[in-house]
């Protein structure tokens, strides 16, 4: 079974905090994959992000692709690091105190499609963080995977992109 290519500084055993989300959604990857690489449209069904914008303008994110957004209260400037269409995708995300870096999986499922979220993170803020609010990124990792599931379960995304 595939897990996340974790960049070396980034890695499970190196990082401050890890944490690590699954869920089985009905839908294939296919649907799934365009769900999550339309960020401009989280907001919309994922409480815990605002005011994501694309370097470019664009609303689907893409290999290399630089965006900006607010999660957990935070700023956060990314670079998506790995795209692998259907399959897999991550990020880094550089914010006040953290270094982060998010992968997501996609693995086709009898079902539809098993789908791994995990995020690991360095500095003094994600420490704080971890000790302040411990299950807090777990909680709404997992609410950000059941808004996912709900959207492709339910249909494609539009092509109009808002």
């Amino acid at each position: 079974m595939s897990e996340i290519n974790w960049p070396e500084n980034y890695r499970p055993d190196a990082t401050a905090v890890h944490v690590r989300n699954e869920l089985l959604i009905r839908a294939a990857p296919e649907r799934v994959w365009a769900w999550l690489v339309r960020a401009r449209s989280w907001p919309d069904w994922y409480e815990n992000a605002r005011n994501v914008e694309i370097e470019g303008g664009g609303a689907e994110l893409s290999s290399g692709a630089r965006f900006r957004w607010t999660t957990f209260g935070l700023s956060i400037e990314s670079v998506v690091a790995e795209f692998v269409p259907f399959e897999r995708i991550g990020w880094t995300g550089v914010g006040l105190g953290m270094d982060v870096y998010h992968g997501w999986l996609i693995r086709p499922h009898e079902e539809g499609s098993q789908v791994l979220t995990a995020e690991n993170q360095n500095g003094l803020g994600a420490r704080a963080q971890s000790v302040l609010a411990p299950d807090r990124m777990h909680k709404y990792h997992q609410i950000w995977l059941q808004g996912l599931k709900a959207r492709a379960e339910e249909s494609m995304p539009s092509q109009v992109v808002p």
